[in-house]
């Protein structure tokens, strides 16, 4: 009754987590949801102004599949701009969500029998995108020690490879890849002919670095699929806006697989889209310097309870090591029902079987609640 396509998927573990804990949530129990990436905060309002105008306005009907024009205009300004992607509008397509610009882009470019090269651990919905493509992901193990940075990608090109997955900031991890990495990877692609899906969706949330396009670099706007999108950044997540960047080529294709699907964005959408990237940014640097003090406060207290954690750079994850105390899910579930405390277990990204992903994107008082439930729950198991 089944494709053997969605059989061979497992149900999103993040969101799985995050349904146990609201239905715990909706009995009474006080739970502190660690496990989703989701922005605590509230849509800044001038960005809910601009949707309701156009809601005033009577744009409630269909979009061009692509996109509204205007919007289309300022994304591809803001990657000529900020990342230095010599970009046209017409390259740029407007979706429900970074995560569907993923599906569609790699539905467009895999086929049975490819292989995608993805960086162990990496989040929960690419292999599951690859597989629903009808192709197989080529998992990449990356060292704690080194900051879960790739090393040795060539070894991992095989004559099946197709494309390269790349995010940065990393989710789960919060790594950023410098320079030297991304230069290695555009070398790998252009010297074996790659696509490379670059999602960064995490671009704004960064510590202390700078973060760098790959289809910035020589070669690589050729072959470069850049995904992007307004849920994280600007606190947008039940908006559903998100967009992708790619060469003419590739856009005509994976609009065949967007209008025949999804259609278009919501249309009242795209107006706060617009009103997001030309404002003031100052919403997002204050969000920012919040998650920064989030993390080196949760970070702290995970490795004072013996959770050993190293400091991301980038996005609102912290990626613990709990082989003290037992596996992934092991842990995942006593944190869940004997402290009320819901994170990701490490599996759900990889082979990462003895860590938990913990999203800081919950206030400082809940954080430290939290360290005390885990800390006795720990203690006590």
């Amino acid at each position: 009754m089944v494709s053997r396509r969605v059989g061979s998927v497992s149900e999103s573990a993040t969101l799985h987590i995050t349904e146990i804990a609201n239905k715990l949530r909706l009995s009474g129990v006080d739970i502190i949801n660690f496990s989703l990436g989701e922005p605590d905060f509230n849509t800044p309002s001038h960005i809910c102004k601009a949707a309701k105008n156009a809601l005033d306005a009577g744009e409630t009907h269909y979009t061009p599949a692509a996109g509204i024009p205007e919007l289309r205009k300022v994304i591809a300004e803001k990657l000529v701009s900020e990342n230095h992607i010599q970009i046209e509008p017409s390259d740029v397509v407007v979706t429900p969500g970074a995560k569907q610009a993923i599906f569609e882009t790699l539905f467009t470019v895999l086929d049975s029998g490819d292989e995608a090269i993805l960086f162990d651990p990496a989040w929960v919905s690419y292999d599951a995108c690859v597989r629903l493509a009808g192709a197989r992901s080529a998992w990449l193990p990356t060292n704690a020690s080194d900051g879960f940075i790739p090393e040795n990608i060539n070894e991992y090109v095989s004559p099946k490879t197709k494309l390269i997955i790349v995010n940065t900031p990393c989710n789960p991890t919060g790594a950023v890849y410098d320079r030297r990495v991304l230069s290695e990877i555009a070398e790998i692609a252009v010297d074996h002919d790659l696509l490379v899906l670059s999602d960064e969706i995490y671009e704004k949330i960064i510590y202390n670095k700078k973060h760098e396009s790959l289809a910035s670099f020589p070669g690589m706007k050729e072959r470069t699929i850049t995904i992007n999108g307004f849920s994280k950044a600007y606190a947008m997540t039940g908006w559903r806006l998100g967009y992708l960047a790619a060469p003419p080529e590739l856009v005509k294709q994976i609009l065949k697989v967007h209008s025949h699907s999804v259609s278009s964005a919501t249309s009242f959408a795209q107006r706060a889209g617009i009103i997001a990237l030309t404002a003031d940014q100052e919403c997002v640097s204050d969000m920012t310097a919040e998650f920064k003090i989030r993390r080196d406060l949760l970070i702290k207290g995970l490795n004072k309870i013996g959770l050993k954690t190293s400091t991301p750079d980038g996005a609102f994850y912290a990626f613990a090591s709990v082989s003290e105390y037992g596996s992934g899910d092991e842990i995942a579930e006593l944190l869940l029902t004997q402290a009320h405390v819901a994170v990701a277990p490490g599996s759900a990204f990889g082979s990462r079987k003895d860590y938990i992903r913990i999203s800081y994107a919950t206030s400082q008082e809940r954080i430290k609640e939290a360290l005390l439930r885990m800390e006795k729950a720990l203690l006590s198991s």
